[in-house]
This record gives structure tokens, C-alpha cells and sequence, in this order.
């Protein structure tokens, strides 16, 4: 019988690249449950699995709330068809999100082209110049 492999938090910050203080916050929310041995945390193969699933979420805008739904039904059974029906609903509306997002960003950059360009006719007006870009009408 071999041992689990188990890793510190030290270990799993570094193999992360995220703060010991990030991996006690997701503990304090409930998405990690690491032993103890004495003073010091020891984690297990399936909480190093389980930090991978909350980064991936991080990366994926998900909310704490959402990465902890998702994380509960993982400890179920995998792939399950109700876990993957969630799961496919919530990377839909993070989807919608981020293309509502992207659809401000082109909006906004419009406008700050606009107001660049205001910039310029106004600072050469007050110059007593013709406009930069005026000859390309």
C-alpha cells in the first residue's frame, strides 16, 4: 500500500504561484480542507486537485459561490450529467458576461477615440494650425 502524497502550504503557493495568505482565504470560505498535524496544514492529493478547480474558476470569472457549487458536485460523482448540465449553464452565462463586457470595451474605446481626436482639433484650433488628419478628408 503506498502513502498519499501530501504537500504544504508552502509547497502548493509555490506550485501555484499564489500566496500561502490566498490558500488559508480559500480555506476560511470552505473550498479546502486541509489536516492537521499539529500547527501545520497538510494537504492532500485531492486538495491540490481542488485548489487547480478554484484557480481555473478565478480564471474563468466564476464567483466563490459558483467555483464552491461546482467543487461540491466534484466530490459527488464526476461527470455526472446533472454536474455537467450545471456546469455547461454557468460557463453559458460567464460567456454572455464577458461578451457584454467586450461589446462595452469596443463602445468606450469609441468614445475615447472621439474625444482624442476633439483633442486635437480643439489644441490646434487654439494653436491657430489646421487640424492634424485634415488633409486626409
Amino acid at each position: 500500500m503506498t502513502e498519499e502524497q501530501n504537500y504544504t502550504i508552502g509547497e502548493l503557493a509555490r506550485e501555484f504561484g499564489i500566496t500561502p495568505r490566498a490558500i488559508r482565504f480559500y480555506e476560511d470560505e470552505g473550498l479546502l480542507t486541509p489536516t492537521r498535524a499539529g500547527r501545520n496544514r497538510v494537504y492532500a492529493k485531492r486538495d491540490r486537485v481542488r485548489l487547480r478547480l478554484i484557480l481555473r474558476g478565478k480564471r474563468l470569472g466564476l464567483s466563490l459561490a459558483e467555483i464552491g457549487e461546482l467543487l461540491g458536485m466534484y466530490d459527488g460523482v464526476r461527470n455526472s450529467v446533472p454536474q455537467l448540465r450545471r456546469l455547461q449553464v454557468v460557463l453559458a452565462e460567464r460567456r454572455r458576461v464577458m461578451e457584454q463586457q467586450r461589446e462595452d470595451i469596443v463602445a468606450v474605446l469609441g468614445e475615447i477615440e472621439q474625444f482624442e481626436l476633439q483633442c486635437v482639433e480643439l489644441l490646434a484650433a487654439a494653436a491657430g494650425e489646421a487640424p492634424r488628419g485634415a488633409d486626409r478628408a
